[in-house]
């Protein structure tokens, strides 16, 4: 697949980590997701109903950050990237989660995990 829909800079608030305080506090995490589908019917017919709705796609994103907590993010990306799997018209995706609070005792910019996730 050549097209791609990208969902980048969605953030939402989760208590993910190994930590305590992590669990208890929470953090705000940002996930980009590039999405590898077949555009065209949908601008053949100018249709969403053969697109990805990507509201309805934050939405469902943003509930899995916010839900159940997990140690590790690549678990959380992994989560999200069966999220995104479960479109039908998605045959292929990317997540990166970014954890900016990580609690690292130096200074530092980011800390993200990144995956590859293909329709079996």
């Amino acid at each position: 697949m050549s097209d791609q829909i990208a969902l980048t800079g969605l953030r939402a608030r989760g208590r993910h980590g190994v930590l305590a305080a992590e669990r208890e506090l929470g953090q705000e995490f940002v996930v980009d997701a590039t999405l590898w589908l077949d555009t065209r019917p949908a601008a053949a017919g100018d249709d969403l109903s053969r697109t990805v709705n990507y509201g309805t796609l934050a939405g469902q994103l943003v509930a899995v950050v916010e839900g159940e907590p997990v140690d590790l993010i690549e678990t959380l990306a992994d989560r999200l990237a069966r999220v995104c799997l479960d479109d039908p018209q998605v045959e292929e995706v990317e997540v990166t989660v970014h954890k900016p609070s990580a609690p690292i005792p130096h200074p530092f910019a980011d800390v993200a995990v990144t995956i590859r996730r293909q329709r079996p």
